[in-house]
């Protein structure tokens, strides 16, 4: 697992090239986003170790099974570690993959597995999680949420968006790593999720799956176009 440090807060844990998970330093250790695909958690704990610091919180942006494969390793070896994911996260977790009323009836695509680790802490939209504040952005998947870090604008968008072969909303299909894109459930909604985040005009942007982008706006503008096209013709 590759480690890359990004400013003061974040590394980024890199596994089989493309596939990310996050720490981010807070006063009383490390906030792990994601715990990748199963069989991370070796290195996940080994990079905490360098880091120098324990590993105090977990969260989840969505339940596929590249961001929540290595979940139950992680917790079982933290004794007493914070585990904050939504309520919608909880229900994919434990199998029930059922569209709720609003919804778009579309498929839902991707890998979802049942896990057994209980939250600890459930959390909604514009709950904090350490120092990053919990943001809605369904479209990927119905539950999907980022993570935004007011203290140096970096936002962990989970898969909202992807920089793995070429910047996209999540969605839309990158040739050379399409894998995001086919496993979105609802283009539009996550279009709508995209422009929401570029609100935020992070000044770093951290996702799943491809490298971390510095002043990212402008190329998150771009995918936001191409996303549009897509979607309005």
């Amino acid at each position: 697992m590759k480690i890359t440090q990004h400013g003061t807060n974040p590394w980024q844990l890199t596994r089989l090239l493309a596939f990310n998970c996050y720490l981010i330093r807070e006063n009383d250790g490390l906030t792990l986003i994601d715990t990748g695909l199963q069989g991370s958690a070796d290195d996940i704990l080994r990079a905490a170790s360098s880091i120098g610091l324990p590993i105090t919180r977990v969260a989840l942006t969505h339940a596929h099974t590249d961001h929540v494969g290595s979940l139950d390793e992680v917790v079982a070896r933290l004794p007493g570690v914070e585990v904050a994911f939504t309520p919608r996260t909880a229900e994919f977790l434990r199998g029930n993959v059922t569209l709720v009323p609003g919804e778009p009836k579309a498929k839902l695509r991707g890998g979802f597995v049942q896990r057994s680790t209980q939250a600890t802490r459930l959390i909604q939209p514009g709950d904090y999680v350490g120092s990053l504040r919990v943001v809605a952005s369904p479209g990927h998947s119905p539950d999907h949420v980022a993570f935004y870090d007011e203290r140096d604008g970096t936002l962990i968008a989970g898969d909202a968006f992807q920089t793995q072969g070429g910047v996209a909303v999540a969605g839309v299909i990158r040739l050379l790593f399409p894998f995001p894109g086919m496993a979105t459930w609802h283009l539009p909604t996550a279009l709508e999720s995209a422009v929401a985040l570029r609100q935020l005009e992070p000044a770093r942007l951290a996702v799943g799956h491809g490298p971390v982008l510095e002043n990212p706006l402008a190329q998150m503008d771009r995918a936001i176009a191409a996303a549009e096209e897509r979607v309005h013709g």
